[in-house]
C-alpha cells in the first residue's frame, strides 16, 4: 500500500511533503457475466478505490462469433443485447456498493471483433488502463476458441491488466 503523503528531508527546519499522483483515473473493464470477468471487475474496483478513479464497464456483442457459431438470426442478437444490459446492471450494482464512480456502454458494432471494440472504447473514452479477465487457454483450446484477451492486449492503446480466471 503506498501512502499518499510522506515526509521528505527538507532544506529548512520543516520537512518537505511529497504527494503522489494517482496513476489511473479512467479504468475500462470489459465484462461478460463470467466468473473470470467478475474477478477482473473486482480487481478494477479495488484499483479505482485506491486511486479514486472512475470505471467504465463495457459489454461487447461480437456478431461475427454469432454468425460463425449459430444459425444467425435477429432474435439471437436481441437476446445478446438483453443479456448485455443485465450484465452491465449487475456490474453497476457492484461499483455502487464499492462506492466507485462508474458508467456503462453496450458495444454492438457489426463486423468488429472484441479486441477492436475494446481498443476503440478505450481510445474514445481516454482510458488509462484496461482490466480484463482471461481464461488462460493453451494449446488446442486456444487455437479453436481464440483468445479475446490476447486480441485486446495487442490492439489496446493503453496498458492492459489481465486477471487470470478460475481453473
Amino acid at each position: 500500500m503506498r501512502p499518499d503523503i510522506r515526509p521528505l528531508m527538507g532544506y529548512g527546519l520543516r520537512p518537505a511533503v511529497e504527494t503522489t499522483m494517482s496513476l489511473f483515473k479512467k479504468i475500462l473493464v470489459p465484462i461478460d457475466g463470467s466468473q473470470t470477468a467478475s474477478k477482473a471487475l473486482d480487481y478494477a474496483l479495488k484499483l479505482a478505490q485506491a486511486d479514486q478513479a472512475e470505471v467504465r464497464l463495457v459489454y461487447c456483442i461480437d456478431e461475427l462469433s454469432l454468425l460463425s457459431n449459430h444459425e444467425y438470426s435477429g432474435e439471437i442478437a436481441q437476446l445478446a443485447r438483453e443479456n448485455g444490459h443485465k450484465v452491465l446492471e449487475s456490474g453497476m450494482a457492484l461499483a455502487s456498493t464499492a462506492k466507485v464512480k462508474a458508467d456503462t456502454r453496450l458495444i454492438d458494432r457489426v463486423g468488429q471483433r472484441l479486441g477492436e471494440s475494446v481498443a476503440d472504447a478505450a481510445g474514445e473514452w481516454g482510458a488509462d488502463l484496461v482490466v480484463l479477465g482471461t481464461h488462460g487457454r493453451r494449446g488446442i483450446g486456444r487455437v479453436l476458441l481464440g483468445s479475446g484477451a490476447e486480441q485486446v492486449m495487442r490492439m489496446s492503446p493503453v496498458p492492459v491488466l489481465m486477471v487470470r480466471g478460475f481453473d
